[in-house]
């Protein structure tokens, strides 16, 4: 309807003014039209002509289209356009544009990292990277969802460290003390204490770095039979077991793959030494740097250290590389913590010296911090943060102090929509109470919502109404079914964007607008019940539509 409407209205242009413009419709307030635009004003210089002057010119050429009821001018020029009632409900359930049919669309997210346990953000880019992959797997492309994890590299150093110093030595054997249930904490408070160690004990400092190359070591002779590797291997399925329980209990949709750093890191490490010898990599005091260049805002990052071990720029650039190879991707969404970006767009800007493509079709989307309400930040490396496990408890408690009576359902969506609402590269505050209250902005308020709606459809026997002959709609009817039609270009515009909460506001909005309407308008038993509930039934469809991209439940009853 949208782009139909601004055709007509470029070709109104065309014939009257013999000028091609690319015409914006834009959505006003309900009493001034369905659409506006301000293509008028636009045109001014053009044709020099008084762009009010221009307006009417138009108004009078479109008020010609049947689909139309109204065409007015406002202010110095501004169209409002209005279409008729039967035009309008035609266009109510219709389905976002598919616009990326034949397309192949890698999205990275969540990418924990093996002996560390999921913080808040890695729920946060779990969550809202789920809901975008949806998004680009309803938009038409063959969707592959990534999940990138540092099974090697300093942190697993520090922990592998603490583990060793915990066991009393290389004891493998000991590791059967410690029960499923507590792993992921252990783990985590190993970490903690190797971390501690290394920023305050020298001592300690050069045993972990050690223990650093020995992880490295492990991989390039395929040792899984020493005492040392055994307590990695380990370890790192027990890392990788409590991921899979925390997607399973997020209800996301599973991952097509887990790429491990240590399965890309050797072809970072060949092309970073290839590309040095051709001169794009060079070295510097031992290591081997990349030299951004300054004037785009871009600095100098290490890719190899002195110590000859690859850093994480030389493991994205395998990474890069591995997905191009596998994949031949028309767009590579990767999202992380915004403290990353400045980091990934140097390792992109050397990427694209030798390999332009995966480079130029990688989309890097950052996310503020996660904090507790009270500014609290997350940080999962002094241990004083809460984990991804901590956040939905927290929900649970809240959800249960505040005596209403609540599902895991409602517990999830309540976590998953106070993330999915706020902008992607905003801070997130989470307030455990708010999330899960059942009136306000929240998961559980529009998961009501949607069995309100099936409640009220439960109580009506279709079979039996007569049927309303006219499609006039009065008042709080067109309201609502001019916010049903909104749906399709909320969603196109968060897929082109990137952006869930378009969908988290316009689910919002359009649960207040169907109270309103329900208010001030008698359903069962009314002259217009056909009609009526025909409109709920549609709602009650859009409600469980928008709470699927979000991966929340739409239950039936509450």
């Amino acid at each position: 309807m949208k782009q139909e409407l601004e055709a007509a209205v470029a070709a109104a242009v065309q014939e009257l003014f013999e000028v091609t413009v690319p015409v914006e419709l834009t959505r006003p307030e309900a009493q001034f039209g369905d659409y506006a635009t301000n293509v008028a004003l636009q045109l001014a210089k053009q044709v020099g002509k008084n762009p009010r002057e221009i307006g009417e010119k138009l108004a009078e050429q479109l008020r010609k289209d049947t689909r139309l009821a109204r065409v007015e001018v406002a202010g110095p020029g501004f169209l409002n356009l209005t279409f008729t009632d039967e035009v309008l409900l035609a266009e109510v359930g219709q389905q976002p544009a598919q616009t990326r049919v034949g397309q192949i669309v890698l999205v990275e997210y969540s990418d924990p990292n093996p002996f560390k346990p999921l913080h808040a953000g890695h729920l946060y880019t779990t969550l809202v990277g789920d809901t975008i992959a949806r998004l680009i797997e309803r938009a038409g492309a063959h969707t592959v969802r990534l999940n990138f994890g540092g099974d090697v590299g300093l942190h697993v150093g520090r922990c592998m460290w603490g583990i060793v110093q915990w066991l009393g030595g290389e004891k493998p054997e000991k590791l059967a003390e410690i029960s499923p249930e507590r792993r992921p904490a252990w783990l985590g408070a190993r970490y903690v204490e190797g971390n501690t160690a290394y920023e305050n004990d020298e001592a300690a400092k050069q045993e972990i770095i050690a223990t650093n190359k020995r992880v490295y070591a492990l991989h390039e002779q395929n040792d899984h039979e020493s005492a040392f590797a055994q307590i990695y291997w380990t370890c790192r399925d027990w890392s990788y077991e409590y991921f899979k329980t925390l997607y399973k209990q997020l209800e996301v949709v599973a991952f097509d793959r887990f790429i491990p750093e240590s399965e890309v890191t050797p072809l970072g490490v060949r092309e970073v030494q290839l590309m040095t010898e051709q001169g794009i990599f060079v070295e510097s005091d031992g290591a081997i740097v990349y030299r951004g260049d300054e004037s785009k805002g871009l600095h100098t990052r290490v890719f190899i250290n002195s110590e000859g071990l690859p850093t994480y720029e030389t493991k994205d650039v395998g990474l890069s590389l591995q997905k191009w190879h596998d994949y031949t991707f028309d767009t590579s969404i990767i999202i992380t913590d915004f403290s990353q970006e400045q980091y990934m767009q140097v390792v992109l800007d050397a990427l694209r010296q030798f390999a332009p493509k995966p480079a130029d079709r990688t989309v890097h989307l950052t996310h503020g911090r996660v904090k507790l309400k009270g500014g609290i930040k997350i940080s999962s490396r002094k241990g004083n943060g809460p984990s991804a496990l901590d956040i939905l408890e927290a929900a649970r408690q809240a959800a249960h102090t505040s005596g209403v009576n609540t599902t895991e359902d409602n517990v999830l969506a309540a976590v998953k929509y106070a993330f999915a609402k706020v902008r992607v590269g905003s801070d997130i505050v989470y307030d455990p109470q708010e999330s899960v209250a059942l009136e306000g902005n929240s998961g559980p308020y529009l998961q009501y919502a949607h069995a309100r709606a099936r409640s009220i459809l439960s109580k009506t026997d279709l079979s039996h109404q007569t049927p309303v002959t006219s499609r006039d709609l009065q008042d709080g009817e067109r309201l609502l079914v001019r916010k049903l039609t909104e749906y399709a270009e909320v969603i196109e515009k968060a897929t082109a964007e990137l952006m869930p909460h378009y969908i988290c506001t316009y689910l919002y909005e359009l649960a207040q607008e169907f109270n309103r309407f329900y208010e001030k308008n008698r359903v069962i038993g009314d002259d217009r019940e056909g009609l009526r509930i025909e409109l709920i039934g549609s709602y009650a469809e859009t409600l469980k539509d928008g709470l699927s991209l979000l991966g929340i439940a739409a239950p039936e009853r509450m």
